[in-house]
């Protein structure tokens, strides 16, 4: 069971000396380059669309929860509400979502994916998936696998530690 975000995890030191490991075997450093990876690839794979990872981000988890509220879809995608609020309002100006007022709630704004969104969804899937295949192409399928459950593991571990941390299943 993960702890509440505001008590501090308590990790037992595994003795290792990060600081004189070389950056490029740091775990931080790491994580942040195949970032930097996987953007590039689906900017190139996905370039003729114009469209950016966060807004693929957005505009997929609209695609699996339908209307919803942007609160709700800020915890989705693991982004400030601030950041959602931005994005979806370029996203809206090329219209690829709908936002209105909440019927519940005058306050807060519900957002739904348009055709628009939808079709562009179709036209770069292949695009998107390719550069998800090209991002892990240099591990076996088993070690494909293995490297999934453990990312997904690590962030479900240090979620509650981020500054927005994600609604996970």
């Amino acid at each position: 069971m993960l702890q509440n975000s505001k008590e501090k995890r308590r990790v037992e030191s595994t003795g290792e000396d990060w600081h004189g490991k070389p950056l490029q075997a740091r775990p931080g450093f790491l994580i942040r380059r195949l970032h930097q990876i996987h953007v590039a690839l689906f900017m190139e794979e996905c370039a003729a669309e114009s469209i950016t990872p966060v807004q693929y981000s957005i505009l997929t988890a609209l695609e699996h929860m339908g209307t919803a509220e942007q609160i709700a879809l800020s915890s989705a995608v693991g982004l400030d509400t601030t950041n959602v609020a931005d994005v979806l309002a370029r996203l809206e100006r090329q219209r690829m979502v709908k936002r209105r007022m909440s019927p519940r709630d005058k306050r807060m704004k519900v957002v739904s994916l348009t055709e628009t969104g939808r079709a562009l969804l179709l036209r770069i899937d292949a695009g998107a998936a390719r550069a998800h295949e090209r991002t892990l192409a240099a591990l076996s399928p088993t070690a494909r696998a293995r490297f999934m459950r453990d990312l997904a593991h690590l962030v479900e571990y240090n979620n509650d530690v981020s500054r927005t941390p994600m609604g996970l299943r």
